[in-house]
C-alpha cells in the first residue's frame, strides 16, 4: 500500500510539472506572436507583462531566456524587446520545406511577368490569411503586402477565395463587426456570405480597396486539398484596370492555377497538415 501511495504521489508530482511545462510553453508562443505582430515597434517589459496577464518578474525572466537564445531581441538599455532572427530562421524553415511553395514559385514569376502586376500565394490559418509568397510589380510602387503578413481572411481577395471553399455553416469568421481595414471591408457576415455566393458562381474572388485603399484584388483557390488552403491572387491598382485588363488578368491569373494543380494534383495520402 505505501509503495501505491508513493507512486501515486510521484504521478501527481509529474502531472503537476506537466501542467506547468505546459503552460509555460504557452506563454512563450504567445509573447513571440505578440512580439511578432508588433513588428518594428518595440516593447516594454510592462507593456508585455499586462498584455499577457504575467507577472512581472516572470516576464523579465522568459525575456532573458529568449533573448539568450535568440528569440528575443533588445537594445543596448535592456529596456526595449522585438521579435530576434531565430524567428525569421524558423520561417524560412517553413517555407523552403514546404514543396507547395516551392513549386509555385516559378508560377507567380511568370504571372506577375506576364501581367506587370503583383502577385501573390497565401495560406488560411484560422481567421486570417498568411502570405507566403509575393512577387511585386516593377510598373507601381510596392504595396503593403509582405511574406509573413496576416489579413483577415473577410478583407482580402486571398481569403474569400479560400473562405468560399468552405460551407457557410463552417467559416472561420471572427465575431461581427469584422475588422475593417478602409471603408469598403466587409464587417458584417450577411454581406460577406452574399460575396461568398458569387465567388462560388464565378469561381475566382474580386476585392476592391477592401484592403488597401486604391488596389484591386482576383484571387483564386488552388485546390490540391480539399477544402483549399491555399490561394493566389493578383493585386492591380484601380488606376490601371480597364476592362481589358482585368480580363486579361483573370484568363492569366485562371491558367496559373490550372498549371500549379497539374503539377501539385490532389494527394489524398499526403500529410494533413493542420
Amino acid at each position: 500500500m505505501a509503495q501505491s501511495s508513493r507512486s501515486s504521489g510521484s504521478d501527481s508530482g509529474e502531472r503537476g510539472r506537466g501542467a506547468r511545462g505546459v503552460k509555460s510553453a504557452a506563454r512563450t508562443v504567445a509573447l513571440l506572436e505578440l512580439l511578432a505582430a508588433r513588428g518594428e515597434e518595440p516593447s516594454r517589459l510592462d507593456e508585455l507583462a499586462a498584455a499577457l496577464d504575467v507577472p512581472r518578474s516572470s516576464m523579465y525572466e522568459l525575456l532573458r531566456t529568449l533573448a539568450d537564445c535568440g528569440w528575443v531581441r533588445t537594445d543596448s538599455t535592456g529596456s526595449l524587446y522585438g521579435i530576434g532572427i531565430r524567428a525569421l530562421l524558423t520561417g524560412t524553415s517553413y517555407l523552403d520545406s514546404d514543396q507547395h511553395v516551392r513549386a509555385i514559385r516559378p508560377f507567380l514569376d511568370e504571372a506577375s511577368d506576364a501581367l506587370g502586376e503583383t502577385v501573390h500565394l497565401a495560406r488560411l490559418d484560422g481567421a486570417d490569411v498568411v502570405y507566403l509568397a509575393t512577387r511585386e510589380s516593377h510598373e507601381y510602387p510596392r504595396t503593403l503586402s509582405r511574406v509573413g503578413r496576416r489579413v483577415p481572411a473577410h478583407a482580402c481577395a486571398l481569403g474569400k477565395a479560400l473562405l468560399a471553399e468552405r460551407p457557410d455553416a463552417e467559416l472561420p469568421l471572427p465575431a461581427e463587426p469584422f475588422t475593417a481595414y478602409t471603408g469598403h471591408t466587409h464587417t458584417g457576415r450577411a454581406t460577406l456570405l452574399a460575396d461568398l455566393a458569387g465567388v462560388r458562381e464565378r469561381g475566382y474572388s474580386v476585392e476592391r480597396e477592401e484592403t488597401v485603399t486604391g488596389i484591386a484584388g482576383f484571387g483564386f483557390a488552388l485546390r490540391y486539398a480539399s477544402p483549399a488552403g491555399d490561394a493566389i491572387s493578383c493585386s492591380v491598382p484601380l488606376a490601371r484596370l480597364t476592362d481589358d485588363h482585368q480580363e486579361r488578368v483573370v484568363a492569366v491569373m485562371r491558367e496559373t492555377r490550372a498549371k500549379i494543380e497539374s503539377v501539385l494534383p490532389f494527394a489524398p495520402g499526403a500529410p494533413d497538415w493542420r
